[in-house]
């Protein structure tokens, strides 16, 4: 019998869809091309808005290496530390161990082959050349195309230096972007003289295109000559070629209103993309009233300042880089720079509190869209707050408030290096501040309890509990409690973590606290309920979190419900409504990026799946999740109690199967991708076998209540993750 590994996963990659034509460049895709095909490092350089990025797009589209194309933005990352995580994160792969994210990529990329666009390094070039040479001699089915205004410096890097558009592909996007505004031009003299004088630079003629609503080709021709005699004292002729693109720009600026011109300096404090909301808020005021952002904003797009672009979050806007850097040196010019960082960070620290109240509710989903969406711009509101210590209460704030980020979207590894950082600076000395310390020490010290380091958590939640008793803080003397409570669950103390869980559970309600981490509390009490051999507690427990959330619309916290109450069903021999709880959860937990209750659930539909008598596909599910437990940490905790059904569906497997036979099947799940492995498990049936024979017979329903005692001291949490069990 062979079970045959399925194709599940979709299309892998995350290159946007262009937007409008990409023109001309046929000679320089042919030798991008045959650049990529002969070296594994090949850097597309160039001036600013040459058009570097557009093309690299446009020709990592056409390749189709077996593991996708995945693009890394890093112009909007400002803080070198954060390179490796931007890749990660781009790359969509998880992790939420103490791993750095440079051993998650060599770990989670050895067997695969695929294509990195690394776009916009060159204010991050130390740590961009170190990860890239790295990743190169250690990853040998990876191929990097680079894109900067200069070259990376890594051995074997082959260099793509791109020049302007030629003159005929000058005109063709000059008219192409011209009919895009509405307008129809004739490919005269007139318009080759405009794209010459631009010097074939596409920002600059995309630039000139915006105008052509309001000025005929012969008057814009006119205007920039004269900016041109301007600055060389003489005829255009004599502007040299890198000069251009910013006497473009600057030509634009100038004819540009005073409003347009403050609210294009002001844009610049962005991160990435932006919202109206965002600017309406950060941008206005002196000189430029809320009522009015709008219209200028709309008079900036038709001018190709500022792009407009459909995302998951919802129509968001972006600017180019080197239009961004032109605003941003005007803001400094006015001395305005240093309000509107202020302004910006003031503007995330309230978002990031609006979605942390929103996260209990129906907008849940939409939660978790924005933050991706906004992490750029919130990782710049943490810098911000965190590089002055003045200002260092309101990035503890920030970090602690966005826990549902780090904890419930698979951000786990960022996350503690924020609160790592935010807690390491000088206590404040106002109470007001003390409070934000104290909610970013529980949400470390949880965020720890995740990873499996024990150590950390431990020391994170003592000084957390001591300092909210001294300062009769009981919020954060619940969640401390709270979170100690879920330590000596996944270190098998269940009667301490059922104490602890009660007691901080009762705090909760005395201080009225009802949200998804007071859920999650009495879901983990009635995990340990179930563990302790009551499942009638742990199902009144978990139905009663099912109402509240469904109540509330809060899908996070339903999920680990869910997972209990499977696990009572299982225990009650009622397959079928295990599986069934088990999909549902499984759907609810990989739709916000949440590795562990995905790996938890994958766990226990292997052995429903083995009492129901397909124990070929039961091993090759272990065989998925044991692909999956490096990413999370420590297979199961460490904990015997957790352990205990894949133990069982191990030994059931392998009397069924046989020895060889089982490991056949765990190898075969093992490589697996995650999203793969998710859809096979939502897939339910058993599956039938390659000579269409039926499944492996059926054994005897392993139940917990007929297992041997196998607790044991929880192993140590290891920086790696552990060995994977099995």
């Amino acid at each position: 019998m062979r079970v045959e590994q399925r194709d599940d996963d979709p299309v892998r990659g995350n290159l946007p869809a262009e937007l409008d034509a990409f023109v001309g460049r046929t000679a320089e895709l042919s030798g991008l091309a045959a650049a990529l095909d002969a070296a594994r490092l090949v850097t597309v350089t160039g001036g600013g808005g040459v058009g570097k990025s557009r093309l690299a797009a446009h020709a990592a589209a056409r390749r189709r290496p077996p593991h996708g194309v995945w693009r890394v933005e890093l112009a909007a990352l400002r803080d070198p530390e954060f390179v490796e995580y931007a890749v990660v994160e781009a790359l969509r792969l998880t992790d939420h161990t103490t791993r750095l994210p440079r051993e998650t990529l060599l770990d989670q990329l050895a067997e695969r082959e695929l294509l990195l666009l690394l776009d916009g390094f060159e204010h991050l070039l130390e740590p961009c050349t170190a990860l890239v040479g790295d990743l190169l001699r250690r990853l040998p089915g990876l191929s990097v195309l680079a894109v900067g205004r200069r070259p990376l410096g890594v051995a074997g890097e082959r260099l793509f230096p791109l020049a302007p558009l030629g003159p005929d592909d000058a005109v063709d996007l000059l008219v192409e972007r011209a009919s895009a505004h509405g307008v129809v031009l004739r490919p005269d003299e007139r318009v080759r003289e405009l794209c010459r004088r631009l010097d074939g630079i596409p920002l600059a003629v995309e630039l000139a295109a915006g105008r052509l609503r309001a000025l005929s080709p012969a008057q814009l021709l006119d205007r920039l000559d004269d900016r041109f005699r301007l600055l060389t004292g003489g005829g255009p002729d004599g502007l040299p070629r890198h000069q251009t693109l910013r006497t473009a720009i600057g030509w634009s600026h100038e004819l540009c209103t005073l409003e347009e011109r403050l609210l294009w300096s002001r844009l610049s404090v962005f991160a990435g993309q932006f919202d109206l909301e965002a600017v309406e808020y950060v941008c206005s005021g002196d000189g430029l009233h809320a009522d009015d952002v709008l219209d200028v904003l709309t008079a900036l797009l038709a001018q190709s300042v500022v792009a407009r672009e459909e995302t998951p979050a919802g129509v968001r806007y972006r600017m180019l880089d080197t239009v961004r850097e032109y605003g941003a040196e005007w803001l400094e010019a006015m001395g305005d720079a240093e309000r509107l960082r202020r302004r910006h960070r003031d503007w995330y620290l309230g978002l990031a509190t609006w979605c942390e109240l929103d996260w209990f509710s129906r907008r849940q989903g939409e939660v978790a869209a924005r933050v991706e969406a906004e992490l750029p711009n919130l990782r710049l509101a943490l810098e911000f707050s965190l590089s002055d210590p003045d200002e260092a209460h309101l990035g503890q704030y920030l970090a602690g408030a966005l826990w549902f980020c780090w904890v419930g979207c698979g951000r786990l590894s960022e996350g503690r290096r924020w609160l790592e950082r935010s807690v390491e600076l000088p206590p404040a000395e106002e109470t007001t501040h003390e409070q934000s310390r104290l909610k970013a020490l529980w949400v470390l010290g949880y965020v720890c309890v995740l990873q499996g380091d024990s150590v950390a958590a431990l020391a994170a939640l003592h000084e957390c509990r001591e300092d909210a008793e001294r300062l009769g803080n009981a919020t954060a003397a619940a969640y401390a409690e709270h979170r100690t409570g879920c330590l000596a669950l996944v270190t098998d103390d269940m009667p301490r973590a059922e104490t602890l869980l009660r007691s901080a559970l009762e705090r909760y309600r005395e201080i009225g606290e009802l949200n998804s981490n007071v859920l999650m509390g009495q879901v983990e009490l009635a995990m340990a309920r179930a563990f302790q051999g009551d499942l009638p507690d742990a199902v009144r427990l978990s139905e009663d979190v099912r109402r509240v959330c469904e109540d509330h619309g809060e899908r996070w916290a339903r999920s680990y419900a869910l997972f209990v109450l499977a696990y009572a069903a299982w225990g009650a021999g009622e397959l079928a409504r295990a599986r069934d709880l088990l999909t549902d959860c499984l759907a609810g937990a990989d739709g916000f990026n949440d590795l562990l209750g995905t790996v938890l659930v994958v766990e226990l539909l292997a052995l429903v799946t083995l009492a129901e008598g397909d124990a070929a596909e039961a091993a090759v599910l272990q065989g998925a999740a044991a692909g999956m437990w490096p990413s999370v940490g420590l297979p199961l905790f460490g904990s015997a109690y957790y352990n205990q059904p894949h133990e069982l569906c191990e030994a059931g497997a392998r009397e069924a199967l046989g020895d060889e036979r089982y490991e056949e099947c765990v190898r075969l799940g093992g490589r697996l991708e995650r999203r793969a492995a998710v859809a096979r498990a939502l897939g339910g049936a058993p599956s039938p076998t390659a000579d269409g024979s039926p499944p492996a017979s059926r054994g005897p329903v392993p139940s917990p209540r007929g297992a041997a005692d196998t607790r044991k001291p929880a192993a140590s949490p290891t920086r790696g993750g552990g060995e994977t069990t099995g």
